[in-house]
């Protein structure tokens, strides 16, 4: 589990609750009665333009907002969608969230009874968990902001139930995730230790095979070399016997019919 990947779909939870949050209060805030809604923006335009007449730019916006209020409405029955969805990414929030924490606690207890041998310095390790706590508390207090006080109180009371139910599961989830990780890093040391072993036995395997070459080589080259200098015990590695070297002076007779 990587905390920066944690943090990024933390902040896309963030992001898609804030954007759900908007259409649910556009959708709520353009419900009933639509003519009054649309007479009410006309009104405005043309106390706005009653001395000077809206130019092109203008009344494009005023249009374009009239639609706007008129899709709006029609979607009044898909705030149920929403609400659900809305929950769904809170919880997915939370969710990483709360991973993240269990996975600092468990490297700050780590830091504190183990060696690290990581590349990146224990100052600076610390320096990323202490700013991506900061940034997660501050996108906490701004979904709280949105969702309690700047949209309809049904988010707000939405709101309030998710964070009590996974501030129960986060408790739950860190001690799961503090004994998987201590898991994973006992099997990160086994796995280390074996590859040490196998490029250990690797190198061994790999110098008896060059001693095994070089020796046959100087075999190879005392062979050759006692060729070249006594021919007379002839090609083999071991000297031929005086008997044998008299028998192959002497001349063959082969007897025929």
């Amino acid at each position: 589990m990587d905390p920066i990947t944690l943090f990024a779909l933390a902040n896309t939870a963030v992001a898609a609750v804030k954007k759900g949050c908007q259409l649910y209060k556009d959708i709520k805030g353009a419900a009933g009665d639509v003519k009054a809604v649309l007479k009410d923006l006309d009104d405005q335009f043309n106390s706005n333009h009653k001395d000077k007449p809206a130019t092109v730019t203008q009344r494009n916006a005023y249009i374009e907002e009239k639609n706007r209020v008129i899709d709006l409405n029609k979607k009044q029955g898909e705030t149920v969608g929403i609400y659900t969805e809305i929950g769904n990414h809170l919880g997915a929030y939370y969710d990483n969230l709360n991973k993240c924490m269990a996975i600092f606690a468990e490297e700050e207890r780590r830091s504190k009874t183990e060696v690290y041998t990581g590349d990146d310095s224990l100052g600076k390790r610390a320096l990323q968990r202490v700013l991506m706590k900061k940034q997660l508390e501050q996108m906490g207090t701004e979904l709280r902001e949105i969702m309690v006080y700047q949209s309809p109180p049904e988010l707000g009371a939405l709101y309030t139930e998710v964070e009590e139910m996974m501030t129960v599961l986060g408790k739950e989830q860190k001690v799961l995730i503090a004994i998987q990780m201590q898991r994973e890093a006992v099997q990160q040391k086994r796995r280390a230790a074996r590859l040490k072993q196998l490029h250990e036995e690797f190198i061994i395997g790999i110098a008896i095979l060059l001693i095994v070459f070089v020796l046959g080589g100087v075999f190879i080259w005392v062979a050759h070399d006692r060729q070249q200098k006594y021919p007379q015990y002839g090609d083999g590695l071991f000297p031929k016997s005086e008997h044998q070297r008299q028998r192959e002076r002497e001349p063959q007779v082969y007897i025929g019919r």
